[in-house]
This record gives structure tokens, C-alpha cells and sequence, in this order.
């Protein structure tokens, strides 16, 4: 079993900063890719950031300069900072790993719930 469990979303004025950070715990003998989606209504799910176990990062590009993502490989953490926060950033965003358990050869994909980002003023 592996859990991914997400926190930080919130509500923030526009131009504001918010921390995500997601956990992910369970059998677990190694963790590839981490990365966080965001899905808006009425539209797919789309990347917002990832970041790899030897810490090769990647954005979209209507994030970059904005967000970060880090990660912490002795807690299994992934964390994203976004800054200059603006409506068409409000959205779900889910927490991803792909996560390799002790009896698997095979590498899986693991999601979060999903925590609310809203920004408004």
C-alpha cells in the first residue's frame, strides 16, 4: 500500500504565495519522478511542474519564473512553491509519484487527492 497525501492549498489574493507539500508513504523501495497536475473546471488535467529523484526539474511554461518544486528524498516530500499567484492558476492540484514498492520490478503511478487552490480577490 502506498499513500500520497497532499496539504497547503487554500485561498490567496492575487499576487500572493501558497506552499503545497505531499507525502508519500507505504511500501516503498524507491520513488522515481514527483510532480504536481492541476485541473481547472471544465478542462484537463494538465502538468504543472515535476521534478526527478536526481533533481532534473521541469515546468509548463504558463508557471515558469513563478512556481518552484524541491523535493526531499529522506522524507519522500515533494513541495511547490508558487508565487505571483494569478486566477487562471485557481484549480485541483494533485500530488504525483511514480513509485516503486519492494516486491515490484515494475514502476507505478500514485496520486494524491487533490487540494483546492483558489486565487481571488
Amino acid at each position: 500500500q502506498v499513500q500520497v497525501v497532499e496539504s497547503g492549498g487554500g485561498l490567496v489574493q492575487p499576487g500572493g504565495s501558497l506552499r503545497l507539500s505531499c507525502t508519500v508513504s507505504g511500501s516503498i523501495s524507491g520513488i522515481s519522478v514527483m510532480g504536481w497536475y492541476r485541473q481547472a473546471p471544465g478542462k484537463q488535467r494538465e502538468s504543472v511542474a515535476t521534478v526527478t529523484s536526481g533533481g532534473s526539474t521541469n515546468f509548463a511554461d504558463s508557471v515558469k519564473g513563478r512556481f518552484t518544486i524541491s523535493r526531499d528524498n529522506t522524507q519522500n516530500t515533494v513541495y511547490l512553491q508558487m508565487n505571483s499567484l494569478k486566477p487562471e492558476d485557481t484549480a485541483v492540484y494533485y500530488c504525483y509519484a511514480e513509485v516503486k514498492s519492494p516486491r515490484s520490478v515494475n514502476w507505478y503511478a500514485y496520486w494524491g487527492q487533490g487540494t483546492q487552490v483558489t486565487v481571488s480577490s
